[in-house]
């Protein structure tokens, strides 16, 4: 939980990531819902979401970058804080509060505070919109359109970002400080599609970027090696999560791992 970050310092630690930011308009770092319904902060985390837009072409860019700050006559903009493009540019379009989480469960909220295991989104009584970074990534989210590697990795920067410059990740491997809309508010699927790893690997490749300095360029983005149990783990939990099997991670930790309905805290598990 912590206040949100001077506008200067988010910038710098989105660059010092790695991230190639575009400043959108000179007015981006005013333009924000102003104190509506709770404000903006205290800030929990980082919520990632899919522009339901094409972003094939400079001019279909221009326009998915142009909706999130012009937003609908019933949902005024901006629409998030960065729009992240197919080609890893973030185009900044708002700085405090924007229209972009709604609201969403409570319980989910205190998961992302003390860095637990997210529940099942079942509630809309929490102001997300006060809680969260939010990052609309361009695509059509149809199940076709499909998530370039330059994508994720400037959505793992942008989250990186954030979390680094917060101190949050307490939990190492663990953490849960980036969520998807999907996991906040029911009804919603983003982000999703061809491409896209799912949200534990985001969250798992965020992780690792952390446990680098901010400079560091893996060459494309990869999930971690190897992962350490927890307690309460179960090994179907850590396949969905790294987007493996559990027959895949049985056979690789064979030495280790006699029953896959039998791990203990403390193992450190090959995933790869």
């Amino acid at each position: 939980m912590a206040e949100p970050l001077p506008v200067t310092e988010f910038i710098k630690a989105l660059k010092n990531e790695g991230v190639e930011v575009v400043e959108y308009k000179t007015t981006w770092r005013t333009h924000n819902r102003g104190k509506r319904g709770d404000g903006w902060g205290p800030v929990q985390g980082v919520m990632l979401h899919h522009t339901v837009t094409r972003g094939e072409t400079p001019e279909e860019v221009k326009r998915s970058v142009q909706l999130c700050w012009d937003g609908y006559d019933n949902l005024p903009g901006p629409l998030c804080h960065g729009v992240i493009a197919p080609d890893g540019k973030v185009y900044l379009v708002g700085y405090g509060r924007a229209n972009h989480a709604g609201l969403g469960d409570d319980d989910v909220l205190r998961a992302v505070i003390n860095e637990t295991k997210i529940p099942a989104d079942n509630e809309a009584n929490t102001d997300g919109n006060a809680r969260y970074y939010g990052f609309e990534c361009i695509n059509l989210g149809d199940g076709k359109d499909t998530w370039p590697p330059e994508q994720i990795d400037a959505m793992v920067r942008v989250s990186a970002a954030i979390l680094r410059a917060h101190g949050w990740n307490k939990n190492g491997e663990g953490f849960i400080s980036v969520i998807a809309h999907e996991e906040w508010q029911p009804g919603k699927v983003d982000p999703r599609g061809p491409g896209y790893p799912g949200h534990n690997a985001v969250r798992a490749l965020v992780a690792e970027r952390l446990k680098h300095p901010a400079s560091w360029t893996p060459g494309a983005p990869t999930a971690p090696s190897t992962y350490t149990v927890k307690a309460g783990d179960t090994l179907g939990e850590i396949a969905e999560r790294f987007h493996t099997t559990v027959a895949k991670l049985a056979a690789l930790n064979k030495t280790l791992i006699k029953d896959p309905d039998d791990i203990q805290p403390g193992w450190k598990i090959k995933l790869k």
